[in-house]
């Protein structure tokens, strides 16, 4: 059996190293625009399943597929990655003082066709970020690459994150917790 994961992000291959099981890393294109009438944790779900089917028919017999997709909620909207440096400081000030969901959702794909997926939600909680600190954080971490415009594992989260309800590696982008409860019957035979 040979794991693949389907991600550019470097904190889903470190979160997925720390289970200790080998797996090889590929880069998938896909299509990750979704309808508009998906709302939270559908969002990431939909587009987890959409990078799945853009390379599941190159798995062979062996093979199995993890790709995911993480979203921030904030005030009934999405927050994906920000487009410039300014967007990111306007989700962050969005984010300040509240408590907003991020959703991660993951697929499992077998050659065989079979599909399995999940969504996890995590409520992270921020106290009141200044503007100074938001233009700290955007100007020396370049959030441009994270959803929402942050790394919880970073500066912002050390000084800001005052609760979090869920699973931590969520909020990173891959809740590693449950992904290893679904993998269990796939290693262990």
């Amino acid at each position: 059996m040979r794991l693949i994961l389907g991600s550019k992000s470097p904190r889903r291959r470190e979160l997925l190293a720390g289970l200790d099981i080998p797996f090889d890393v590929v880069d998938i294109d896909a299509d990750e625009t979704c309808p508009t009438d998906l709302r939270a944790g559908d969002i990431p779900l939909y587009i987890s399943r959409a990078k799945a089917r853009a390379y599941a028919h190159r798995l062979r017999e062996d093979e199995w597929l993890i790709t995911a997709d993480t979203i921030v909620w904030c005030d009934a909207q999405m927050l994906g990655k920000p487009a410039d440096e300014a967007d990111a400081r306007r989700m962050l000030r969005l984010l300040s003082g509240r408590t907003h969901q991020v959703y991660t959702g993951v697929t499992l794909t077998g050659a065989d066709g079979r599909m399995e997926s999940f969504v996890d939600a995590t409520d992270v909680t921020f106290r009141e970020l200044t503007d100074e600190e938001i233009d700290y954080y955007v100007a020396h971490y370049h959030p441009l690459d994270k959803a929402g415009a942050y790394g919880i594992q970073e500066w912002i989260g050390y000084v800001g994150c005052t609760a979090l309800s869920g699973s931590y590696f969520n909020v990173m982008g891959l809740p590693v917790e449950r992904l290893w409860e679904r993998l269990q019957p796939i290693i262990k035979p």
